[in-house]
């Protein structure tokens, strides 16, 4: 019996001598995580170089996935010694990442555009480098929409003549009679998400929407209709632009497709000032087939550089009093650019984890 005693007692404290070890080796395991927590540069991230002017709120979200090289005052020039090995980079419009800059950065599997276009971009060249390209139109489409309507309504009520003319000291009401949005076709060229949120702003104002997209179609309802091409030149009133700057839509509007429109159409376009031919539009307004124009970008946009030929084209469609431009702020909004930022962080963190589970 005491034997037995014996072997009872030395058993038992085997057993809670494992049960320590055990103890001992969940605690060790709680200690490595909690101090994996307090220093996550223990983990590898990926590098992203920020080389223009972002919402304050874009660093913020990606700086627990990312190791953030912000740099929103660099120049082209200094790409190469500065951002040499970044694996992303994020941009806005102030570089252009053509095949020859792209060529230059061997580690670079990400681009991300803080906002919709990608025309500062050589997509075709960065896609056949295996390049992720990342940007937001999500982020400004209202802010372009709101923008439409505005210039839309500007023309259509003689806003800014009439202003002027006023500062001029000149109360002429007869000549800034208006016309109305109501009973209107209004031809939407594009229907991503500038177009169809212009679209949806549109259906306030009792007035037909008629819709082309190559690449897309719109569902059509009480007050929009998807067409061809050229049964919306032939009967919009007013035709509004809302696509890529892309090889197929650059000088898109020109003299041929100018010639299918009805008589006194008005023009608006806050797509790419390439789309449209600026020398076509100006003889085509001064032929009255253009009524109104309304633009938000222009082929040059810096002012200050233009050469005789532009200053001549830019004097003479601002001396007709039927053109309004706006310094290409459609999309440029306080609330924008929180959006871009917000939007553009969120699809980079969905990149980061991708490229982590490959």
């Amino acid at each position: 019996m005491l034997f037995l005693s014996f072997l009872k007692c030395v058993f038992k404290s085997i057993v809670k001598g494992w049960a320590v070890f055990f103890v001992l080796i969940i605690l060790n395991l709680v200690l490595i995580c909690s101090s994996l927590k307090a220093h996550p540069l223990m983990i590898q991230k990926i590098k992203i170089s920020i080389v223009d002017d972002f919402h304050p709120v874009f660093l913020k979200q990606l700086q627990p996935f990312f190791e953030v090289d912000y740099q929103p005052s660099i120049e082209r020039k200094d790409i190469l010694s500065q951002v040499y090995n970044s694996e992303v980079i994020a941009v806005r419009s102030k570089i252009n990442f053509d095949e020859s800059l792209i060529k230059l950065l061997p580690n670079l599997k990400c681009i991300a555009r803080g906002g919709a276009g990608m025309d500062n971009i050589d997509e075709e060249y960065a896609i056949k480098r295996g390049i992720v390209l990342l940007n937001a139109p999500e982020g400004n489409r209202n802010a372009v929409a709101e923008h439409c309507i505005g210039l839309l309504i500007g023309l259509s009520k003689n806003i800014v003549k009439g202003h002027q003319e006023v500062i001029d000291l000149n109360w002429d009401r007869e000549g800034n009679r208006g016309w109305e949005i109501k009973g209107k076709k209004i031809g939407i060229i594009g229907y991503g998400n500038t177009g169809s949120t212009f679209a949806q702003k549109l259906s306030s104002f009792d007035c037909e929407v008629l819709v082309y997209d190559k690449y897309k179609n719109a569902e059509s309802n009480a007050y929009l209709n998807n067409v061809d091409l050229e049964t919306l030149k032939k009967e919009s009133d007013v035709i509004s632009l809302h696509v890529p700057l892309t090889k197929e839509t650059n000088q898109m509007i020109d003299n041929s497709f100018i010639e299918g429109l009805k008589q006194g159409v008005v023009l608006i376009n806050t797509s790419r000032g390439n789309v449209v031919n600026q020398s076509s539009l100006l003889n085509w307004i001064k032929s009255g087939k253009i009524k109104q124009y309304a633009t938000d970008v222009l082929e040059n946009e810096n002012l200050k550089t233009f050469n005789a030929s532009e200053n001549l084209l830019f004097e003479g469609l601002l001396s007709t009093n039927q053109v309004i431009i706006t310094p290409h702020v459609a999309g440029w909004s306080h609330e924008s650019y929180f959006n871009i930022a917000d939007v553009l962080s969120k699809k980079l963190i969905d990149f980061s984890s991708s490229v982590k589970k490959n």
